[in-house]
């Protein structure tokens, strides 16, 4: 059975947006709040999650956090209040 990827995305302590992809948000966002996910991350925190998505497949999850990147600021913080 293929596991199920999510995007999501985080909202560190200097307001900048992180975004990432997973098969367990949970236990990611666990790594970051403790120094061990992304480098961009450490001394960023208190760290929120702020968004998730399911995307499906690896791939699918790949695409979506390209696309999600390529986003103005503004545009991810409409993609978050919905």
């Amino acid at each position: 059975m293929e596991q199920i990827w999510y995007l999501y995305i985080l909202r560190c302590r200097d307001g900048s947006f992180y975004t990432g992809i997973t098969t367990d948000v949970d236990k990611r966002f666990e790594a970051h709040c403790t120094g061990k996910g992304a480098k961009y991350t450490r001394g960023r925190g208190p760290l929120e999650l702020v968004y998730r998505e399911e995307c499906g497949d690896h791939s699918a999850a790949l695409k979506r956090e390209i696309a999600v990147k390529k986003l103005q600021r503004r545009d991810k913080e409409a993609l978050i209040q919905k």
